[in-house]
């Protein structure tokens, strides 16, 4: 098996902070190798020195002759006035339409990542004018479309849903090349990588197979060192037990035969106890909890529950020409994971759930005994009459509570701040200095503070590590309340949910016995109806050509909400970065106005072309 790159005794420092130290290893022609760690603790640089971006401190760094690499990092930058086909296509060589059009490779990847929906116009859109998202997913088509020995990427399902990183799953299993990529998200590690980097301490560990091998070698290695330090403390005393037995005691040794997995399985926790849980919720909630009872909800002029019409055709509507809205009924101890493609309305069903928007028609219930935490996109800011600008991480926490009982578990502040990613280190830091994803996290904490009984989460892993992942999945794993999850964390949703409900544009909220699986099955098939059907040959239309052409537009309606979604958090991020400069904090929030505004017209405009196509 060739080798492709080797890094022997690297060394790389920023200022006094060493990410690596001495570190040798490589990667072969058949590896797909996921790099996992703590944020900031070295993976990007380490994807930056293996493809030769950063030089080494100290060490040396060797690629096999005639290396076809392509490298997508968060610093990867676009050509300034380019287009998508300058960047994308013209580096292959590619002159004529029919060459790409006619190369699978190439149309797979265009169309799985949203650049290209059938329009020539796509390909001369100006890179310059682009989302952060949209730039994103230029720069993997970029890297993707070429013969290749070597991929590395660095967090590439940043601002995919849940069918775009199927795809790139996919993709990446099929190609005949390398792969070295970062990213927290598990599902994708455990369906692509074959091996695991763990960045920690300057150093690179080792491990065989993906997210699912990692978590239990580490885990054996964890007890094997535990078990180690318990030798060496009762070193002395296990010495003069022994002298005391005497000469004879010592003619037979003792024998030990522990297999690790075996001890890991004896030793691991049971699993979360369904039954149980919703007895306890039933006897801190009542049988009451969020009720909708007979909604409609609309954006504007677009529908999104209840009553939807199409053609001129009313559906949903009695006979007295009343509206029939969606009723939907969660309660207590429910563990429910909400899907939906981007721009779907899920955001705006959970602000309904809250509280925090009214529907046109029908009733929100909310049970008596409901102590409701909400946790939006948005970030919180803290109370200006609380001095938030003075405020530390820990007093900002201890300002909620200074104990929190979370199911089984009594934590103070700092320990909940600690797993939720605060180091006592960093528990000092003044709120203003946290950066986005710091706050993000900060929010979290003080919610989960306030000991709800009924947690609404919007896309609650966004700016977590894998660590900090796993602490917040552990205390949602045996949290005795009501759960409602929007993500697009698979993992997650399959982790810490017990069911799933999808918006599919029909004006109703259905159930996926079968979860994120009948999800996908269903936006596939839904794609996929009539595909072979003949175009109509008369002046007018025929049903099957008009369900043919609706289903063209919601595929071009699509990536264009794909766009915007990931302008939308573009502009999110850069608000919560200026939220200390007026100016530019007014100038950004006119900027994500009008993108919403842009976005609420494309989602009424796809709910009415998806009833067309089904």
């Amino acid at each position: 098996m060739a080798n492709l790159v080797n890094l022997e005794a690297v060394s790389k420092s920023y200022g006094v902070q060493s990410l690596l130290s001495c570190v040798s290893l490589g990667v072969d022609e058949a590896d797909r190798i996921g790099v996992v760690g703590l944020n900031g603790g070295g993976k990007t640089t380490l994807l930056e020195v293996l493809a030769g971006i950063e030089p080494p401190d100290a060490g040396r760094v060797s690629q096999a002759r005639g290396l076809r690499l392509a490298v997508v990092t968060q610093r990867t930058e676009l050509p300034a006035g380019a287009t998508v086909r300058q960047v994308v296509l013209d580096p292959l060589g590619v002159q004529a339409e029919h060459e790409w059009v006619a190369d699978p490779r190439i149309r797979s990847v265009l169309d799985g990542l949203g650049v290209w929906s059938g329009s020539r116009s796509d390909l001369e859109a100006d890179v310059d004018r682009m989302s952060g998202g949209e730039r994103r997913r230029v720069q993997l088509a970029a890297a993707l479309v070429g013969e290749l020995d070597l991929i590395v990427l660095d967090e590439p399902t940043n601002h995919l849903d849940v069918e775009g990183v199927r795809w790139l799953a996919d993709h990446l299993r099929t190609r005949r090349c390398a792969v070295v990529v970062v990213t927290h998200d598990r599902w994708f590690l455990d369906t692509v990588c074959t091996r695991t980097w763990e960045v920690v301490d300057g150093r690179v560990d080792g491990y065989e197979g993906g997210y699912a091998d990692w978590v239990y070698a580490r885990a054996e290695r964890a007890r094997l060192a535990a078990a180690a330090e318990d030798r060496r403390r009762n070193l002395a005393r296990k010495e003069l037990a022994w002298l005391r037995r005497g000469p004879p005691a010592r003619t037979s040794k003792p024998r030990y035969r522990i297999e690790a997995a075996e001890a890991l399985i004896a030793d691991e926790p049971a699993p979360r106890d369904t039954v149980e849980l919703v007895a306890f919720a039933r006897r801190r909630l009542g049988r009451k909890v969020l009720e909708l009872e007979d909604v409609t909800l609309s954006i504007g002029s677009r529908p999104l529950l209840g009553c939807i019409r199409s053609d001129g055709s009313a559906v949903g509507i009695r006979s007295d020409g009343s509206a029939v809205g969606t009723t939907w009924r969660i309660g207590p101890g429910d563990r429910v994971g909400l899907v939906g493609i981007n721009g779907s309305g899920k955001t705006t069903v959970l602000r309904l759930l809250a509280g925090e928007r009214e529907p046109d028609a029908g009733h929100r219930v909310q049970g008596q005994t409901v102590r409701l935490a909400h946790l939006a996109q948005e970030l919180e800011e803290l109370s200006d009459s609380a001095g938030a600008a003075q405020l530390r991480v820990l007093e900002a926490v201890e300002q909620v509570a200074h104990r929190v009982v979370l199911g089984r578990h009594e934590l103070t502040a700092s320990q909940l701040a600690e797993r939720l990613g605060f180091p006592a280190s960093r528990q000092w830091t003044p709120v203003a200095d946290l950066s986005g994803g710091e706050r993000r996290r900060l929010q979290l904490t003080r919610l989960l503070m306030a000991e709800p009984n009924v947690l609404l989460l919007d896309e609650p892993t966004n700016d977590l590590d894998i660590d900090t992942l796993q602490q917040l999945e552990d205390l949602l794993d045996g949290w005795p309340g009501t759960l409602v999850v929007i993500s697009h964390d698979r993992y997650l949703i399959e982790r810490v949910c017990d069911d799933v409900v999808a918006l599919l544009g029909d004006g109703g909220i259905t159930h996926l016995p079968g979860g994120i699986e009948e999800y996908l099955a269903r936006r596939d098939t839904a794609r996929s109806v009539l595909p072979s059907a003949a175009p109509s040959r008369s002046s007018g239309s025929s049903p099957a050509a008009d369900q043919r052409a609706a289903r063209k537009e919601l595929t071009r309606l699509e990536r264009q909400l794909d766009r915007l979604a990931g302008q939308e958090a573009d502009l999110q991020g850069r608000i919560a970065e200026h939220a200390a400069d007026p100016d530019a904090f007014r100038e950004l929030d006119d900027t994500l106005r009008t993108v919403l505004t842009e976005k609420d017209e494309l989602e009424t405009r796809w709910l009415e072309l998806s009833l067309r196509a089904s």
